[in-house]
């Protein structure tokens, strides 16, 4: 029997310190948080080489964080260079999704949790977000 292609997508919360991550199947228009990884050099790539080799994504999804006016900051161009890279490096489509206020809805998701894993339900909110504008 043939191997079913994956439909599985990876999706990203850029930040300077860590980068959430999340999964999800487009199918069922869900999503999970996974560990957060550190944003330190290429060891950030090196956890992200893992997580695509474990996950095999048919793309991936970064957040860009934008102002509130919806215009684009110094964080924005650097999350956008990221997407990039992603894109070069794993010859995979990477969407961009306007991630305003997810990190606020994913803080009050997480309200009276000690470890929070803000970033990556950050990730996990931007790749619903996804699920819903693809729909």
């Amino acid at each position: 029997m043939p191997e079913r292609a994956s439909r599985t997508v990876l999706a990203f919360d850029f930040g300077l310190k860590r980068i959430g991550v999340a999964v999800g199947e487009p199918e069922v228009r869900s999503a999970h948080p996974l560990p957060a990884i550190a944003a330190v050099g290429n060891a950030r790539f090196a956890a992200i080489e893992k997580l695509v080799q474990q996950w095999k994504p048919a793309r991936l999804v970064v957040g860009l964080p934008l102002s509130v006016a919806g215009e684009a900051h110094l964080v924005s161009r650097q999350a956008e260079r990221f997407a990039r890279r992603l894109q070069g490096r794993y010859r995979l489509p990477v969407a961009r999704v306007d991630e305003r206020f997810t990190s606020v809805e994913a803080e009050s998701r997480l309200k009276g949790v000690k470890n929070k894993a803000i970033d990556s339900v950050a990730a996990q909110l931007i790749l619903e977000q996804y699920f819903d504008e693809a729909a």
